[in-house]
């Protein structure tokens, strides 16, 4: 299932899943589901038995009539990663660093502002003074219920759902910060655009797919831990051309090991809270030191695409 959060006709903010070229609105589905995303994972252990009985519903409004909004606008908490080490050594040598050993020891986050939501084609704005503005293509999971000290091969019930990332980053300003090793700050904080929908995580195990040690290639290590992954396309487009296309397969921390990270120590990951992937490799700018396109500049229109969930689509303004 598709779920996403609209502006209906009326410009009420509602709850959906996608049909088709179409949308259904889950309230008036059935009344007792909610308008909100973040109450629809709270308790979406009774709310999909609803929807599974109200078999199938035909959409109450096209795409057309309707704005996709961010599909959690409101997460609880947003934690990003550094999962793909082809990323992590390109902009690495970019910023004039090495990787540090401790990078392979464990997934490695830091806390974004989850208070700086956008959804698809929303504006976003270049902030004062950037230079280097850049996109980082990610996928995200959304944790449907609340855990703590969750072990890697006990993680997967704990995700309720997946979605694209745009983690936009003011390479400039984060370049300064970076020497002061406190980690990303408001180089960071200022954008997470995320969307277009939420695909249930039963929907996404279509593209689960065995270890295959042979798509990780020099100068990228075999991963230690050698678990499934999903065999997902990840492509990036500016104004229409694509820079990057990578895949989630290469991935060398999975969400697992992340979820595992994140709850150690007694901390509870809860309902709502989000973990992104971290930037497939080639998927950022600074990769390429800005040759592969210049930095962003308002108007710009980037497009984000993921296999299975769909594109995310913003202007620079």
């Amino acid at each position: 299932m598709k779920l996403v959060t609209f502006k209906n006709p009326q410009g009420d903010s509602r709850t959906g899943w996608l049909v088709g070229e179409g949308v259904v609105d889950m309230q008036l589905a059935h009344e007792n589901l909610p308008t909100d995303m973040l109450t629809f994972i709270d308790n979406h252990e009774a709310y999909f038995p609803m929807i599974k009985s109200l078999g199938e519903v035909p959409p109450h409004y096209y795409l057309s009539e309707i704005q996709l909004l961010a599909p959690l606008p409101n997460p609880r908490s947003f934690r990003d990663y550094i999962g793909f080490e082809m990323h992590m050594q390109n902009a690495s040598r970019s910023f004039g660093h090495k990787i540090g050993p401790a990078w392979y020891d464990m997934p490695i986050f830091y806390f974004t502002n989850h208070q700086a939501i956008y959804g698809p084609d929303d504006e976003i704005k270049r902030p004062t003074k950037e230079t280097k503005m850049d996109i980082e293509l990610e996928l995200a999971c959304i944790i449907g219920k609340k855990g703590k000290d969750i072990k890697a091969e006990e993680a997967r019930p704990y995700i309720f759902g997946y979605t694209v990332f745009n983690d936009w980053t003011a390479r400039a300003i984060q370049k300064v910060e970076m020497e002061i090793p406190l980690g990303p700050h408001k180089g960071k904080d200022y954008a997470n655009a995320i969307g277009p929908c939420i695909v249930t995580a039963d929907e996404m195990e279509q593209y689960r797919v065995p270890f295959d040690e042979s798509v990780f290639v020099d100068p990228i290590r075999v991963p230690s831990v050698q678990i499934d992954r999903f065999n997902l396309k990840m492509t990036s487009r500016i104004n229409g051309v694509t820079v990057c296309e990578g895949n989630y397969q290469t991935v060398y921390y999975t969400f697992e090991q992340m979820i595992e990270r994140a709850s150690e120590n007694n901390v509870n990951l809860m309902p709502g809270d989000i973990l992104g992937s971290g930037t497939v490799g080639w998927g950022s700018l600074i990769e390429n030191n800005f040759t592969v396109h210049r930095p962003l500049e308002p108007g710009d229109v980037v497009e984000l695409e993921i296999e299975g969930i769909g594109i995310l689509r913003n202007t620079v303004c």
